[in-house]
């Protein structure tokens, strides 16, 4: 998390491990070593890879970068009311420095893959619309398709409710009578959702299954599971290749 030495509780204290004051204790307990040795002081400046606490190397010490199955009924924002996401991640991940965060969001009543990052540049870089990063979503709708939502999504000319401007053209793979695959180049609050109220329908259940180059189903990952990723390892994971 950082390329130059600090102080050992400002190391700890970034990394969630607790507050400052109580590295401290933790150095007079001789529960810190620096490179293989006792820690002297809490104010001693060290690379975070020199450090272990209780004989083991601090966690994710240079940023954290996580593919997540998010479950129904949970929720990406800290200020919402309801199960939050992290939950389902180590406590000391919520004290952080900087926040682990999602890029973009699902709402409570969406599931599927989502990445979090404390890495600013890779949630610029995925969710800027320069770099056109598509999201997949399975849909589940209350009615039959009429047949004509293909053509109208491509079209590029869909206006939703309270929008000054066409959504961008967007690809729909028919499933079964009432469901679909919908790919995404934009991202809008509640776009799925509004966008089939503008078609005449209702959406009823809502799955991101792929972003980009990554798809959920080739990750293997249980409802509330995650995985840790390097940044860059996980944006060629992501990035479409161009022609």
């Amino acid at each position: 998390m950082t390329a130059k030495k600090e102080r050992l509780e400002k190391v700890l204290s970034n990394l969630g491990y607790g507050a400052r004051k109580d590295v401290g204790y933790w150095v007079r307990s001789g529960w810190l070593t620096i490179d293989g040795e006792l820690a002297k002081s809490a104010s001693q400046k060290v690379f975070p890879s020199q450090v272990m606490l209780e004989g083991k190397a601090l966690d994710h010490p240079h940023g954290l970068t996580l593919i997540y199955h998010k479950a129904l009924a949970t929720v990406c924002s800290r200020k919402e009311n309801g199960r939050l996401i992290y939950a389902d991640f180590p406590e000391r991940w919520l004290g952080r420095k900087p926040a682990l965060s999602s890029v973009g969001r699902l709402d409570k009543d969406t599931s599927g893959l989502l990445i979090l990052t404390d890495d600013g540049a890779l949630n610029h870089q995925l969710t800027s619309p320069k770099h056109d990063i598509s999201k997949t979503y399975a849909v589940t709708l209350a009615e039959p398709l009429k047949g004509d939502e293909v053509e109208k999504l491509a079209s590029g000319t869909l206006m939703l409710d309270a929008d000054d401007r066409p959504c961008k053209v967007a690809e729909l793979e028919v499933t079964g009578e009432s469901t679909a695959n919908l790919v995404l180049h934009e991202g809008r609050y509640h776009q799925v959702r509004r966008m089939f109220a503008a078609l005449g329908n209702h959406v009823v259940a809502l799955e991101r299954i792929q972003i980009g180059m990554l798809s959920l189903a080739s990750l293997n990952l249980e409802i509330g599971g995650y995985r840790t990723f390097e940044s860059d390892e996980l944006l060629q994971m992501i990035v479409e290749k161009k022609a």
